[in-house]
């Protein structure tokens, strides 16, 4: 709702300024008209004799009266009283949702400072900020991990030769990692081979497109049928695309969703997050700043906020902010899984999806949670991701 707010205030900003700026163009271009017209008269009338002289005077005189009845500048320092006057009404808007000061919100934590300066770097690095990170690296004097920024310079390697339309260097990495994506139950290299086979067909070389599905799509056949008679199918169409009824296969946005993709299964592989953890933790902490802003207003020392262990309230984080590394069901013993993830109870104990489903009765009514005396609704527990 407050960023809605903030967004309306700066949208009849945006309003004001083309509306004020289309009347001080009109009328500036109004009064060049009339000088243009008299300049116009005098070139007409001469310069010589007294005859010529009066009419040029009366031209003037003229002109002068209706630049008068206009009044330019009144009108201009109109339009800008009123673009200052909502531009004053957007700063007072900002101001009541942007707090400039943040200290307040903080807490001291002991932190070794070459450890924040490897993040950082780290952090530069996963972003393709190389020279940027080399950089800091030498004015910070700290150390970081050669293997990180050579790891992030391969994976922007490949993402960028994806998005410019070049699945080759992709496509090698895919399948030399063939057993570990198809494990993690990824078919990268399937969709590789197909906008690979796709861009064959755009060419028109209908015996390139069945060599090419022959031997790297075939082998997918029997998990994906489907998809593979399609393909199969889509030669008949290899240079008339456009009439393709595949329509799928053509979209402009299939090569970013799959560079984005690749990323995802790179990082997973390497056994990295696919978000940094410091844009991660910059996110969720924009996220709840405001929320702990107003806990501040209402406590009665900044000390209780500093020998607090934990808020006094919960803070709803959105779901890419819930998450969890290894977990067991304390009731059923199982792993959790995709199929079967933590949820996290109101009472905040977590409880395997199943285990839940179990003491609801299907979530039919509400269950006791095991570890304390507090029920709840299925509706009311929230997944955590593992």
């Amino acid at each position: 709702m407050e960023i809605k707010t903030v967004k309306d205030a700066f949208d009849h900003v945006v309003k004001k300024q083309k509306l004020t700026s289309s009347k001080a163009i009109d009328l500036v271009n109004h009064v060049g008209k009339e000088i243009e017209q008299a300049i116009s008269a005098i070139q007409e009338n001469g310069t010589d004799g007294d005859v010529a002289s009066k009419l040029n005077h009366e031209i003037l005189l003229n002109l002068k009266k209706k630049l008068k009845e206009m009044v330019p500048v009144k009108q201009l320092e109109s339009c800008q009283k009123e673009m200052n006057t909502v531009i004053g009404k957007w700063v007072k808007t900002t101001d009541k949702f942007f707090i400039e000061d943040i200290s307040k919100a903080y807490r001291n934590v002991d932190m070794e400072p070459h450890l924040l300066s490897e993040l950082i770097a780290n952090h530069l690095y996963r972003e393709a900020l190389f020279d940027i990170g080399d950089k800091f690296i030498g004015e910070a004097s700290c150390q970081a991990s050669i293997e990180m920024k050579q790891l992030f310079q391969m994976m922007y390697e490949i993402h960028g030769a994806l998005r410019a339309g070049k699945p080759e260097p992709a496509l090698s990495w895919a399948m030399n990692n063939h057993d570990a994506l198809l494990q993690n139950g990824s078919y990268l290299e399937l969709k590789l081979h197909r906008i690979k086979f796709v861009e064959i067909l755009k060419e028109g070389n209908r015996d390139e497109a069945l060599l090419y599905a022959r031997a790297y799509l075939t082998p997918f056949a029997p998990i994906h049928k489907d998809e593979f008679q399609r393909l199969s199918a889509s030669i008949i169409w290899a240079g008339r695309l456009d009439q393709l009824p595949y329509t799928d296969f053509l979209l402009p946005t299939n090569w970013e969703k799959l560079a984005e993709e690749f990323a995802q299964q790179f990082c997973n592989l390497k056994g990295q997050s696919s978000t940094g953890p410091m844009g991660m933790t910059v996110a969720a902490g924009g996220q709840v700043l405001p929320i702990i802003l107003k806990l501040m207003t209402v406590l009665t020392a900044k000390r209780e906020w500093h020998s607090m262990k934990q808020v006094p309230f919960p803070l709803d984080l959105h779901k890419e902010f819930q998450f969890h590394s290894v977990f067991v069901c304390p009731v059923l013993r199982e792993q959790g899984s995709d199929d079967n993830p933590p949820m996290l109870l109101p009472c905040g104990h977590v409880l395997s999806k199943q285990s839940t489903m179990k003491l609801s009765k299907n979530s039919s009514r509400s269950f006791k949670c095991p570890y304390c005396p507090l029920e709840a609704l299925t509706s009311e527990c929230k997944q955590l991701h593992i």
